[in-house]
């Protein structure tokens, strides 16, 4: 499959001769001190720049293969670069994951180790070494085009849910790369917005997650962002990369770039920039990537006495320590892709993933008393995998919801469908399509309309649009006259479920009270449409939760009630996150604003009940909550605890509240069980930017349990 160079040269240092790694005898920091010792300028230099559109350089001469990656959080990219080699019989095609924020919807970080398993194992299968993901900006703003491929607007559950992803794919001898480092919450103006904030929102909210990936999970890579920071490019700014990343976090893993993102050679070398990736379309077919910013022109300047080797040095033997963790000088596990049991577990995320919203006692729809059903809505056929940007993978199978409906039902109901809308770059309504979905919805005795949003109008890049790599959406309104269509649909039948597909909310306010059931299915993978029939049917039960706060309007989103998005173009897009940590539900909370549907929420087909809480003090200033949860309903399923920490005697501006520990548990109908869920230190912080450090303030705290921000109906307290 993949190319490794071997070279006789080196046999007592490099397994690639055969012999086995002899850790006794050499340590791996001693193993690499004797490559860099062999290593011309020149050779050190092509380690640290791409050498093909998804693979950086290697040295034939002593063994150091190339540096492949696969670009895409949720699926193993088709073949790039220099050691492509299609596989026979398989279509080119892999396992397509439930994105990014249907994972996070989950609030299962098992379910996270377990999407990792795939990814890591279809990445060996493959042939690559780096998995250019998860990516977990915070959600600022539900306009932001990639959010389908994040994690929450929280940065406690992305903290959770990425250490198992990181791990996951780790286990397997993959490398993960966490991305976008940092504030990259919004694709407009990627690559000129200039950030700014307080040190203390830039602790508190947007970096816990890379703190969790780099020190809890260990993460080997790591991708600088677009945009810049308090003026200097993120890739390499000095201080996200060598103040925190590398100085108070102590990563020794490889900051690379995302493909075009370095600006400045001097500051590339001087920032922490290790591997700088891109592909200048503009140079033809044959590009010469020693031209790159970290390519001949290192050369020049370490040869002139400029640059001191010893900071090429530092970024060869990050990439080099990174190969021995992955074993790319040894046998790599062998890998598969499109398992049976990697298209059970992308099955089993869908259906933890989707989130029931509403529901006016229509769900779960029974099938012996259903005849006729009409299904309305273009992405109830569309098919997904193939675009969105970066992230686009070449599924070996896509279920449609249509397909994974026919399918549980197979012959017994009559199922009828009509588009109702159509994809095009105008996105307006369709009247003849209109007035023929609303003629089936009037014979059909319920309506399952599946619409939403899509990952752009075709795979081809320039046609990017809403949920897609590059480009925000213009608002939350549904594109393609849905509003109009929906109405024609509601009005012809009451009976009728919206199912949306897309990355963050959906403006419902022209459709949502005639809406019997609403359900966001986010994009849900490769088995999306069999997880989606079998909730609409009860054969499961929904259990995902919200991993951000839906608002009623755009405009009661934080970054546009107060005019900070997407920043001032005459001010070189600077833009100013006004709104300091009060994001996603802790603005909405502390603004009094009522959200459309609050983070942490989702309905189940089963009803519970919380019992009385206690929290107790226990050794190193933890604190352990316990409380009883019982199924009060006639079916098995699954609640997601959630405990959330407000500081009642506060002297400083501190959220209301603040999510700080969740546990899922899994219930039988009429069982009952005791959760516990340990709160550390951290829980009670936070950042004082008067002295640079973590603080506690001394006083009472009280600890709100429920399942969502919206109904934490029992407390305990502590104090410190």
């Amino acid at each position: 499959m993949k190319n490794v160079f071997m070279v006789s040269a080196l046999c007592g240092l490099l397994t690639a001769c055969g012999a086995p790694e002899q850790h006794t005898a050499k340590s791996t920091e001693e193993k690499i001190d004797s490559l860099i010792s062999e290593l011309t300028i020149e050779e050190k230099v092509a380690l640290i720049h791409s050498e093909s559109s998804f693979a950086s350089g290697g040295v034939k001469r002593l063994g150091i293969p190339h540096w492949v990656m696969s670009d895409g959080p949720h699926g193993v990219r088709k073949e790039h670069g220099t050691d492509y080699v299609p596989d026979e019989g398989v279509a080119d095609s892999i396992t397509y994951l439930p994105v990014g924020v249907a994972l996070a919807s989950t609030w299962n970080p098992e379910l996270g180790y377990q999407y990792g398993e795939v990814l890591g194992s279809e990445a060996n299968a493959r042939g690559k070494d780096v998995i250019l993901g998860p990516g977990i900006n915070i959600i600022r703003t539900p306009v932001n085009g990639r959010n389908f491929e994040y994690l929450s607007e929280d940065p406690y559950l992305i903290s959770k849910m990425v250490v198992g992803y990181i791990k996951g794919v780790q286990d397997q001898g993959i490398s993960a790369c966490v991305k976008h480092f940092a504030a990259n919450n919004q694709e407009t103006q990627r690559t000129q917005v200039d950030v700014y904030m307080s040190e203390r929102a830039l602790r508190e909210i947007y970096l816990p997650g890379f703190k969790a990936a780099v020190q809890d999970a260990e993460v080997n890579t790591l991708m600088g962002a677009y945009n810049k920071f308090r003026g200097q490019y993120c890739t390499h700014n000095d201080y996200l990369v060598n103040t925190i990343l590398k100085g108070e976090w102590g990563f020794k893993g490889v900051v690379m770039s995302d493909w075009g993102a370095v600006h400045n050679t001097m500051e590339a070398i001087n920032n922490g920039t290790d591997v700088e990736m891109g592909t200048d379309l503009s140079l033809g077919s044959n590009p010469n990537y020693g031209k790159y910013f970290l390519g001949d022109t290192v050369v020049s300047l370490v040869n002139s006495g400029k640059v001191d080797v010893k900071i090429i040095d530092d970024k060869v033997r990050r990439i080099l320590r990174m190969m021995y963790k992955t074993n790319m000088f040894g046998k790599r596990q062998s890998g598969a892709f499109n398992t049976k049991e990697h298209q059970a577990t992308a099955l089993k995320i869908a259906e933890e993933a989707i989130v029931l919203l509403k529901n006016d006692n229509i769900l779960p729809l029974k099938r012996e008393s259903v005849k006729t059903i009409a299904v309305i809505g273009a992405n109830a056929t569309r098919k997904h995998a193939g675009a969105g940007g970066s992230s686009q993978v070449n599924a070996k199978y896509e279920v449609t919801p249509l397909e994974g409906i026919q399918k549980l039902l197979g012959d017994k109901v009559v199922v009828k469908y009509a588009a109702g809308y159509e994809i095009s770059k105008e996105a307006k309504a369709n009247p003849a399509l209109i007035q023929e979905a609303a003629k089936l919805a009037a014979s059909a005795d319920v309506v399952i309309y599946v619409g939403g949003w899509i990952h752009g109008f075709s795979d081809a890049w320039t046609d990017n649009a809403f949920d897609s790599e590059d480009t925000d959406k213009p608002n939350i309104i549904l594109p393609f006259g849905q509003e109009e269509l929906l109405k024609a649909v509601q009005k012809a039948n009451a009976k009728n479920v919206v199912v949306l597909y897309g990355g963050a909310a959906t403006d419902m306010n022209a459709w949502e009270k005639q809406a019997k059931a609403i359900v966001q299915a986010w994009y849900p993978g490769m088995e999306g449409g069999t997880a989606l029939a079998k909730i609409l049917f009860g054969e499961t039960n929904p259990s995902g939760k919200l991993p951000m706060t839906f608002p009623k309007k755009l405009e009661d989103s934080p970054a546009h009630a107060n005019g900070s998005y997407p920043g001032d173009k005459n001010n070189g897009w600077k833009a100013e996150y006004k709104e300091g940590i009060f994001v996603g539900y802790r603005y909405y909370d502390q603004n009094k604003v009522a959200p459309a549907y609050p983070f942490g929420y989702g309905l189940s087909y089963t009803t519970f009940e919380f019992g009385k809480a206690s929290a107790t003090k226990a050794d190193g200033g933890n604190v352990v909550v316990k409380v009883t949860v019982k199924n009060t309903g006639k079916v098995a399923g699954a609640e997601v605890v959630q405990a959330y920490v407000s500081a009642s005697e506060t002297k400083i501006e501190r959220a209301p509240k603040e999510l700080k520990g969740f546990k899922k548990v899994f219930l039988q109908a009429g069982e009952s069980k005791e959760v516990e869920i340990t709160l550390d230190q951290n829980a009670f912080q936070y950042y004082d930017e008067a002295t640079k450090s973590w603080a506690t303030e001394k006083g009472r705290y009280t600890i709100l349990i429920g399942n969502s921000s919206r109904n934490t109906p029992v407390t305990a307290d502590t104090n410190f």
